[in-house]
């Protein structure tokens, strides 16, 4: 049972769902500055010349799960009971659930030179993501055989699902080009803790009600890799074992009207998982005893991974970490005029490069002083609308966010804790938090005519070669 809690915490926990903190965007803060590599995090005359998140964690989780098994899932991972009121035997019904969760550690900048508006980072992280589609049918299952009429079934457990988890560190760096035009790059050298990825492509089930018991078949691909020992905190350790890298480009332009454009390419990488990993392709039938006993659970985790684990061989595999392109564009607006409130919405598109994935937002981000407010609406490819709020303090050195991108999931999901008996299905399942603090410490950065301790120093390489290009001196 373990095992099937620990997947379940991976899938519908810990989690993602196509994550985004499109809330960060544009705010300067140095989380922003790390994932959107082109944004800076400096501005001269106001902040110090180091940013530091001091190992505080800058932290985002979020899940969402979609289809019939939302009020089952829920009322057995909270009441401890399964509610399969909504499953549907036979009719092909899938549910989806997607994962993502992040943790920075370590964050930490530095301004390089006022001539380039240059910056420098270093950072450590660890992720996990994962995508699942699982069938009414398998969720039922596990509560029992009651709700299986006939004795013989085909292809109604053709699952799929995947997760990987790994640390990351690396480095960043980001240049202003022109008085228009900023580029930015952040490389990772990623350390795989963790991956199991299953795709079963053909089932067939014949129950043995007299005995409590089934014969299954499946037919598929099972891939896992895992580190000596059990999963449990040692296994975050960084180690050199599964390695992998990825990169992040970022630029940025900003035209006469005062509307800045900005397009990414984030996370695009690769994970090479070690030569003592295992690789099943499997086709294979196995008993799966006491259905209707408390144990049941176990017995069917255990029935399908024996399956799965029936023909292999052990080796090295490549997975790709979860790559996406996005671009944006937004333009700051005064509402008085003292110029202490400010509007600055920002209008994102967000694809995935390897999955299908695609949302559009508008964060709404309200300026008083130090003091930001954001209001943020996404749309994605599956039909889901999520609303978010944001409530960040920002000061020249000083700086504290935190909010949800799926505020009213988030709080359907924290009552359903107390109340999971009444929790019904809606669109989806959902939930997101994240939280974040950084603080800027060292000399001001001045400008030559009253700087005191900061040298001017020289534009950086790809400053030099974008005014050879263009014939521009600024």
């Amino acid at each position: 049972m373990k095992r099937i809690l620990f997947t379940f915490c991976i899938l519908l926990v810990a989690a993602k769902g196509f994550s985004q903190q499109f809330s960060q965007y544009n705010t300067g803060t140095l989380y922003d500055s790390f994932e959107h590599p082109a944004q800076r995090s400096f501005v001269p005359d106001t902040s110090k010349m180091y940013a530091f998140n001091f190992l505080i964690p800058n932290l985002d989780g979020n899940f969402f799960l979609t289809g019939d098994a939302q009020s089952t899932l829920v009322s057995r991972a909270f009441g401890g009971k399964y509610n399969n009121a909504a499953l549907q035997i036979g009719a092909g019904k899938f549910n989806n659930a997607n994962v993502d969760a992040g943790v920075y550690t370590i964050m930490f900048k530095a301004f390089t030179s006022l001539n380039g508006d240059e910056e420098i980072g270093f950072f450590a992280d660890t992720r996990a993501e994962g995508r699942a589609k699982v069938s009414d049918e398998t969720i039922s299952l596990l509560n029992g055989t009651k709700a299986f009429t006939n004795n013989t079934y085909d292809n109604i457990f053709n699952d799929h699902y995947n997760y990987q988890v790994y640390n990351s560190i690396g480095f960043s760096y980001r240049e202003k080009l022109s008085k228009q035009v900023s580029f930015g790059f952040k490389i990772s050298a990623l350390l795989g803790i963790e991956y199991s990825k299953m795709d079963i492509n053909e089932s067939h089930i014949s129950f043995d009600n007299a005995n409590d018991a089934a014969t299954l078949s499946l037919r598929g691909k099972y891939n896992f890799s895992q580190g000596p020992g059990k999963f449990d905190a040692r296994s975050f350790l960084p180690t050199t074992r599964s390695p992998g890298a990825s990169i992040n480009l970022g630029t940025s332009y900003r035209t006469e009207e005062g509307i800045t454009f900005q397009g990414n390419i984030k996370d695009l990488g690769f994970i090479h998982w070690y030569s003592n990993s295992n690789i099943y392709d499997f086709n294979s039938s196995g008993t799966i005893d006491g259905l209707s006993t408390p144990k049941r659970e176990n017995n069917i985790y255990n029935g399908i991974i024996n399956i799965a684990k029936s023909s292999g061989t052990v080796g090295s595999f490549t997975s790709p970490t979860d790559g996406k392109f996005e671009l944006s564009a937004t333009k700051t607006y005064f509402l008085d005029d003292d110029k202490m409130f400010k509007y600055l919405p920002t209008l994102i598109a967000s694809k995935e490069l390897f999955y299908n994935g695609f949302t559009g937002a508008l964060v709404n981000r309200f300026q008083y002083k130090n003091y930001n407010v954001s209001l943020t609406g996404s749309y994605d490819n599956l039909n889901l609308f999520n609303f978010g709020m944001q409530f960040m303090i920002k000061s020249n050195n000083l700086e504290f966010f935190i909010g949800s991108e799926r505020l009213i999931q988030t709080a359907g999901f924290v009552s359903a804790i107390n109340n999971s008996a009444s929790y019904a299905n809606g669109s989806f399942t959902g939930a997101d938090f994240y939280l974040g603090f950084a603080l800027k410490f060292g000399p001001v950065i001045e400008h030559p005519l009253n700087a005191s301790t900061i040298p001017n120093g020289e534009k950086g390489f790809f400053g030099r070669l974008y005014n050879r290009l263009f014939k521009t001196n600024w």
